[in-house]
């Protein structure tokens, strides 16, 4: 199971456990940028502070990921745009016969 899905069990099941309040604030920080006290991290069990360990390396990753889909996004649209025109009136030439090809569908 991930970190991000335990702790969001562990938040669920008892929301006002001190535990679960740091974790909670935690997940807060990460999302807004906003300052977290470390010293509330050191004054969970062992077992919890692992947890919030893996919280912020799960977010960090998934962060990574965002952030390169992102990059590609952004590639691929530059690329575009970077094409000389006669380049792309072929290809549009080409989209717009796909699409008269293609069939027309009735709404449901």
């Amino acid at each position: 199971m991930n970190a991000i899905k335990e702790a969001k069990k562990l938040i669920a099941k008892d929301p006002f456990r001190p535990s679960a309040k740091t974790l909670a604030d935690l997940v807060l920080s990460l999302e807004s940028g906003e300052p977290f006290q470390l010293e509330r991290l050191y004054a969970l069990q062992l077992s919890d502070f692992d947890l919030a360990v893996q919280i912020i390396r799960e977010w960090r990753l998934d962060r990574y990921y965002a952030g390169k889909a992102k990059l590609y996004d952004f590639a691929v649209q530059a690329s575009a745009l970077n094409q000389p025109e006669q380049a792309a009136a072929p290809q549009q030439q080409q989209m717009a016969g796909i699409a008269a090809d293609a069939p027309i569908s009735s709404p449901s």
